[in-house]
C-alpha cells in the first residue's frame, strides 16, 4: 500500500539549500515510506538512490527523477549526498551505515538500529572514527497523540508501571522472505513493533532509567499461517490469504503446513515481555504481528502515584485500525477524555524529517542515537535470552562443564 506523504507546509528550507539525501534500500519502507516524502519535502533533495535490484532502483529513479542509481552503496561517490538514509533489510542495517560512517558520510537508520550490543559498539566506533553523525528512526515517538500521553503522564507524580502493546489481528509481514528469517531480521515482533514500543516508553521513564531486570516469553502460532499475513504490505501477492480461516494453509499459495513459497519462518509472532527498574517502576510489554483480535490495536497506559493515562490508537499503516485516537486520565474514580489534535496516517513520519535538518546539524545529536539503541537492544538481547529454549548443544556443552 503506497501512502502519499501529506502537504508539507511552514518547513523552512535550510540556509544552505535542500540537504541533499540518498536513499539505500528500496524495499518496502524505502520505496513506500521514505523516498516519496523526501521527494516531496522541501527541506530535502534526492539525489541518489542504492539498491541491488536494476529494475527496483530504475523504477524508483523514474517515478522521482532521481539523477542516480547505483548498485552498491560503495558506488555512491563521495560527496554526492549531505545525508544517506538507510533501509536495508535487518542485518545489514549495522553493516551498510558502519561503512557510511566510516567515510565521514552522515546516516539516518531505520529502525531497528542495530541486532545486537556488539552491533551497537561497532556503529559508536564508526561514528567517532568518520566523525559523522548517526541518526535513528524513532516515528512513534513523533504522533501527536504520543506526544500528548507523556505531558499527561508528566502531572501524574512518580511512573510506577507502564503497560505498553501493539497487537495485530493480521500483519505478520513480507511472510516467507527475509522479515521471518531470524538470521536476516534478527527477531519477530519484538525486534520489529516491539522497538517501537520501547522507543515510546523508554523516554516516559527517563533517558537515565536503568533496567535492572528483563525477562518475557515468546511464540509462533501464526508466523506461518497464510490468513495471518499483512495483506497490506502485499495486496496482489496475499489478497488469496485475506479471507482465509486462521490455521488454514490452502490459500495463499501456501504449502500445506502454512508456509510460503516453500520457506518457512523461524521468528516469534508474538513477545512479551516485564522489565523492572532501578527506582522500582515496572513496564509490561506485549508485542504481537497476528492475533484473534478483530482490529490491529495500539495501547499505552501511564499509572502514576497521582493517576492514570491511556492512549488507545494504532501504530503503523495499516487499514484495520482503531478509527480515531483516544487519550484518557483517570483520577480519583474519575475518568476523563483528554484533546487530541486529528493529523492523517504517517504524520509522524513527516514530522521526523521536519526535525531531520537540526538534528543534522546540532553536535549533541553525535553518540545519541547510538547510546539509545544501544539501551533498547540490550533490553530485547535480555528478553530474548529468557524467553528462547537453550540450544541443545550449548545445553549439553553446559552439562559437561558442570560434570567436571
Amino acid at each position: 500500500m503506497t501512502t502519499p506523504p501529506p502537504a508539507v507546509s511552514g518547513v523552512a528550507v535550510p540556509p544552505g539549500g535542500p540537504i541533499r539525501v540518498a536513499v539505500v534500500g528500496l524495499g518496502w519502507a524505502g520505496r513506500e515510506i521514505w523516498l516519496p516524502r523526501l521527494a516531496a519535502h522541501p527541506a530535502f533533495e534526492v539525489t541518489a538512490l542504492v539498491d541491488p535490484q536494476p529494475a527496483v532502483r530504475e523504477a524508483a529513479r523514474d517515478t522521482h527523477a532521481v539523477p542516480f542509481a547505483y548498485a552498491d552503496v560503495d558506488d555512491l561517490p563521495a560527496g554526492a549526498a549531505d545525508l544517506v538514509v538507510v533501509a536495508v533489510p535487518n542485518h545489514l542495517h549495522a553493516a551498510v551505515a558502519a561503512r557510511l560512517l566510516r567515510r565521514g558520510v552522515p546516516v539516518f537508520l531505520e529502525k531497528p538500529v542495530c541486532l545486537s550490543s556488539a552491533e551497537a559498539a561497532l556503529l559508536a566506533d564508526a561514528e567517532r572514527a568518520g566523525g559523522a553523525v548517526l541518526l535513528a528512526g524513532s516515528a512513534a515517538r513523533w504522533r501527536a497523540d504520543v506526544r500528548a500521553l507523556a505531558d499527561a503522564a508528566a502531572g501524574l507524580g512518580p511512573i510506577r508501571h507502564v503497560d505498553v502493546a501493539w497487537v495485530r489481528a493480521r500483519g505478520v509481514p513480507d511472510a516467507g522472505g527475509w522479515f521471518t528469517r531470524r538470521d536476516l531480521s534478527g527477531g519477530g515482533a519484538l525486534v520489529d513493533l516491539g522497538w517501537h514500543l520501547l522507543d515510546t516508553v523508554l523516554p516516559l521513564l527517563g533517558p537515565a532509567t536503568r533496567i535492572t531486570h528483563a525477562v518475557g516469553s515468546v511464540s509462533a502460532d501464526f508466523v506461518n499461517d497464510t490468513a495471518a499475513h499483512a495483506v497490506w504490505r502485499d495486496p496482489a501477492g496475499s489478497a488469496a490469504a485475506a479471507g482465509a480461516p486462521r490455521g488454514d494453509g490452502s490459500a495463499g499459495g501456501a504449502r500445506g503446513d502454512g508456509s510460503v513459497g516453500g520457506s518457512r519462518g523461524d521468528v516469534e509472532d508474538t513477545a512479551r515481555g516485564f522489565l523492572l527498574t532501578a527506582d522500582g517502576a515496572s513496564v509490561a510489554v506485549h508485542a504481537c504481528w497476528a492475533s484473534h483480535e478483530a482490529l490491529d490495536r495500539t495501547t499505552i497506559t501511564v499509572q502514576g502515584a497521582a493517576g492514570t493515562a491511556t492512549l488507545r490508537c494504532t501504530f503503523g499503516f495499516s487499514p484495520n485500525r482503531e478509527p480515531t485516537p483516544v487519550l484518557t486520565r483517570t483520577r480519583d474514580g474519575e475518568t476523563v477524555a483528554l484533546p487530541l489534535p486529528a493529523e492523517a496516517i504517517g504524520a509522524e513520519y513527516d514530522r521526523q524529517l521536519d526535525a531531520l535538518p537540526g538534528l543534522l546539524a546540532d553536535p549533541a545529536s553525535r553518540g545519541a542515537a547510538v547510546a539509545e539503541a544501544h539501551r533498547t537492544i540490550d533490553i530485547i538481547e535480555r528478553i530474548y535470552r529468557t524467553a528462547r529454549p537453550t540450544e541443545p548443544e550449548r545445553e549439553h556443552a553446559l552439562a559437561g562443564q558442570r560434570d567436571r
